[in-house]
């Protein structure tokens, strides 16, 4: 044993003479970084108190324009839409979903959920994808302005979001009060919690509670521009429109990879004032754009990539260091990834080098070269505690932000997603990298990097869920003042849709289409002669009658079911007993049913 001992001694002696080079600059530059991070903090600790939203403002809510670019998001986008134009609290805007020409799929998706909902809109980008999620969006602009040329609308406002968001239902209506007073508004973004063993998706998690939570709030104290969130934010038209003039009609860069970076970056440079919404809770949620992202290694990897490439390559490139102090310190902050990514990993390298070397010293009995090193040098024992100190600190403000918002046993996994999380952003610097200089040396476009999206489930979206009364009054199916009655009068245990329909209030197709916006489940009209006995005997009879549910088609691999009711988790579950398809729920009116049930059954 004391000779293994004597030959790792001396393999550690010249790995410490090498690393004893590097610390003190690596500690001279942790000690930097640190301080920089420390001003953040301390910026958003001095400001306890927020300032209060603005109140609602008098009159009509402006138009908005609801813009969803696309590229091979068919799995998503229809669900999507269904949702969010159900939970949705308010009412005049419009939905444009772009996909390109060669991309059949989504279109297709896009089509279906127009032929139900009149205000959702495919805008078909002319020529074959991807290029960039910019050149995407400048293809729906047009139609929103060819839309509004048609038919005489006029949108007063305009807000971005992806294929995958879930938006918050009081989103719109918060940037509809803001737009008072600011240009461009930003609505916080948040990912959905997953468990705490995804250790990829729980970076992500970390990573936006504190920039959307701290970060940008002390980034608008200090004076900085205000980047997008790349979803959730919102424009005044005319901001938008002086974007266009200036850019022969486009309104983003289209050969940038994040033009919500970019796009923030050039209205404050036109003096167009920004906001980052506070993030508070409204209804037991926080009011923010929430989604899952990626959860495997390499979308996150592909996906940061781009983000490094666009948010520090491609904006240094364009936009060099000019600007006022302001500016200049935040692009150091916002590019000082791609050389504080590797050397994080270096540090990290060096951390677990030393563990080992403390615990081989401790087995051994001898006196390991790295710890002569580091007391030899006053200065570099000083920097050592220093940077210490810093990271403690670091490691409890990230701690507390992740725990606002995803509670203290997710965020007992801060320090070992930190450096997960260094490993992650130094495998997509990399990538970023090569990748840039590759497309500059052949010449080539950099275009879309697309990462694979997921949508909730019917259950992760219960809490989204809007009213039945209120999409009831805003689909002008009755008055506010004939519901409000009708409430009265209701006896506690009738259900609120079948008082309405008994009273004639109601007709039972508009019940049926209400209940479609607000469970996101497509409503039919299907009539015995369309059923074949076959398909509507794979259930049992006796079971299809108790639970209010009879197959009508078979489509794709999948059981489509009708039903005038919105299943519950234990139909679904007995449901699973009688067959492996893919069931789809499909709403019927009540008389539908029992005419489909008394011919078929």
């Amino acid at each position: 044993m004391e000779g293994l001992f004597f030959w790792l001694h001396r393999w550690d002696s010249a790995i410490a003479t090498w690393v004893a080079c590097c610390l003190q600059p690596l500690a001279i530059y942790i000690l930097l970084s640190g301080l920089d991070d420390l001003l953040l903090d301390l910026v958003w600790l001095s400001r306890f108190r927020r300032p209060a939203p603005p109140e609602p403002a008098e009159g009509p809510r402006r138009p908005i324009a609801l813009m969803i670019p696309c590229w091979r998001e068919q799995d998503v986008i229809a669900s999507m839409i269904e949702h969010n134009r159900a939970a949705i609290h308010y009412d005049n805007y419009e939905v444009f979903a772009g996909a390109y020409r060669n991309d059949e799929a989504t279109q297709n998706a896009i089509r279906k959920v127009a032929a139900r909902d009149a205000r959702v809109h495919l805008a078909l980008v002319p020529h074959d994808g991807p290029t960039v999620k910019a050149d995407c969006l400048n293809w729906i602009y047009q139609e929103v302005l060819e839309y509004e040329e048609s038919s005489g609308t006029h949108f007063d406002l305009v807000v971005l979001h992806d294929a995958e968001d879930l938006i918050h239902p009081g989103e719109f209506s918060t940037i509809d009060r803001y737009a008072d007073h600011y240009d461009f508004i930003q609505v916080p973004v948040l990912p959905l919690p997953t468990p705490l063993r995804e250790f990829t998706h729980g970076v992500y998690c970390d990573d936006f509670a504190e920039s959307q939570g701290k970060d940008l709030e002390s980034r608008q104290q200090l004076g900085g521009f205000l980047p997008g969130c790349g979803v959730g934010t919102g424009w005044r038209r005319e901001a938008l429109d002086e974007l266009a003039r200036l850019n022969s009609n486009r309104l983003f860069a289209p050969d940038h990879l994040t033009e919500d970076y970019e796009n923030g970056l050039r209205l404050h440079a036109l003096g167009y004032r920004q906001i980052l919404v506070p993030l508070r809770q409204a209804n037991g949620s926080w009011r923010a754009t929430r989604e899952y992202f990626p959860r495997a290694w390499r979308p996150a990897v592909r996906q940061r990539s781009r983000w490094v490439t666009g948010g520090a390559l491609q904006t240094w490139e364009k936009w060099g260091w000019r600007g006022n102090r302001a500016r200049r310190y935040f692009f150091w902050r916002d590019r000082k990834g791609l050389w504080g990514n590797p050397i994080s990993l270096l540090c990290n390298l060096i951390l677990l080098y030393g563990f080992a070397s403390c615990a081989a010293s401790w087995a051994g009995g001898y006196r390991w070269p790295l710890v002569d090193h580091a007391r030899a040098s006053l200065l570099m024992h000083t920097l050592l505690w220093i940077n210490f100190g810093l990271l403690v600190e670091r490691t409890l403000v990230r701690t507390v932000t992740v725990a606002r918002f995803y509670g203290w046993a997710f965020a007992i996994g801060v320090p070992l997603r930190m450096l997960w999380g260094n490993l992650l952003n130094f495998a997509a610097t990399r990538k970023a990298l090569f990748t840039y200089f590759r497309a500059r040396w052949r010449g080539e476009p950099l275009v879309w990097i697309k990462t694979p999206h997921s949508y909730p489930n019917r259950e992760g979206l219960h809490d989204y869920r809007r009213r039945l009364e209120d999409i009831l009054v805003a689909s002008d199916y009755l008055d506010s003042a004939a519901l409000e009655a009708a409430q009265v009068r209701k006896p506690e245990a009738v259900d609120l849709g079948d008082f309405l329909v008994s009273e004639g209030l109601i007709g039972s197709q508009e019940l049926s289409e209400a209940i479609s916006l607000q469970q996101g489940l497509p409503c039919v009209d299907v009539r015995p002669e369309d059923v074949t006995p076959a398909v509507a005997r794979i259930l049992p009879r006796d079971f299809a009658r108790a639970w209010r549910v009879l197959p009508f088609r078979l489509n794709a691999g999948g059981l489509d079911v009708a039903s005038p009711d919105p299943p519950g988790e234990q139909v679904q579950a007995e449901l699973r007993q009688f067959t492996r398809l893919e069931i789809r729920f499909h709403l019927v009116t009540g008389e539908r049913f029992e005419e489909l049930a008394s011919r078929l059954l």
